[in-house]
């Protein structure tokens, strides 16, 4: 009965998007089931409204933050939220969970498909909100721990293998070295780009960029995560995500990379200009750095499609 659904569901979505590309019609379909799944659970969501609903989620990390934990907040101001499973230190993510067991010690990507209980779990074009709420990791996690002089600026860079090719999306060495040159007088900049030790892996290989050494070498007034981390841990953060959401939580400006880094920058508000090429990924054919990256906090996204894209948006806006 499933795949007749899913084929039928496909149909669907080539008729109402007949300029979509063939194979973008899979995901469209799949968010159509994603919502036809929810049906199963009207009475238990809307009139018995007890605890009951159990998510379990390794797949990527920026799928969790995009659909699956405001798909567990939304539950928990239902008042149905029973318990959630994920990776390793994702406890603080789910702060409002009831009951959180970090299970699973690697990230699986294709684990992300068997995923249709989730009202959205792939890129669309239609996206449901009604069993969707934002995370307020911003009020949550605010402090009076990482406060400066100067307002923050966070550079969330990366450098991982991207659909099996070299790293694409990220800041160079040349680039970060201009962008703290002209901005490190009006802004404290920390910069963040994890180390494999750090967190948990799914299939995106981490390169070496060797900027850490660079950094403090030529701009010892910049913040490392990195070295904060060495700094507050164990006595205040309990792992490296804690410290990046206390981190996170009191800037109000970013620069991140496509994927997890740019999802996760986007849940704090403020403004996030997002480093994404438009010749790879979905999130640009589905216009979803506007249709669901400011839903994440209400944040102002501001796509970037090139390094001088970057530069121009901080030249504008910052």
């Amino acid at each position: 009965m499933e795949k007749l659904i899913l084929k039928s569901l496909y149909v669907v979505a080539r008729l109402k998007y007949p300029k979509l590309r063939k194979d973008l019609g899979y995901f469209v379909r799949d968010n159509y089931y994603c919502k036809l799944v929810q049906g199963r659970y009207i009475v238990r969501d809307y009139v018995l409204k007890k605890k009951y609903k159990v998510i379990s989620y390794h797949g990527e990390f920026d799928q969790e933050l995009r659909y699956v934990l405001p798909f567990a907040y939304w539950h928990y101001l239902n008042g149905t939220l029973s318990k959630t499973i994920s990776a390793k230190h994702t406890n603080e993510f789910y702060f409002f969970s009831p009951d959180h067991e970090e299970r699973f010690d690697k990230r699986v990507w294709t684990e992300s498909y068997a995923h249709y209980d989730v009202p959205n779990m792939t890129h669309s074009n239609s996206y449901s909100f009604r069993n969707w709420a934002q995370v307020p990791f911003k009020a949550h996690y605010r402090n009076d721990i990482f406060v400066y002089d100067k307002p923050l600026l966070v550079i969330a860079n990366k450098y991982n293998i991207e659909w099996d090719q070299p790293p694409i999306n990220f800041l160079d060495i040349p680039t970060l070295d201009l962008i703290i040159r002209t901005y490190g007088s009006k802004y404290q900049i920390v910069y963040n780009r994890p180390l494999p030790s750090q967190i948990v892996q799914d299939n995106s290989e981490t390169m070496q960029l060797n900027e850490h050494a660079w950094l403090r070498q030529n701009h010892p007034d910049v913040i490392l995560l990195d070295d904060l981390y060495k700094q507050y841990h164990p006595s205040v953060v309990t792992n490296y995500n804690h410290l990046q959401l206390m981190v996170y939580a009191n800037s109000d400006h970013f620069i991140s990379m496509h994927g997890g880094t740019a999802a996760l920058a986007s849940c704090f508000g403020g403004t996030n200009i997002i480093l994404s090429d438009p010749n790879w990924g979905m999130e640009h054919h589905f216009n979803e750095y506007e249709n669901l990256f400011p839903k994440l906090s209400g944040a102002t996204i501001l796509h970037a499609r090139n390094r001088a894209d970057v530069l121009s948006h901080l030249a504008a806006r910052y």
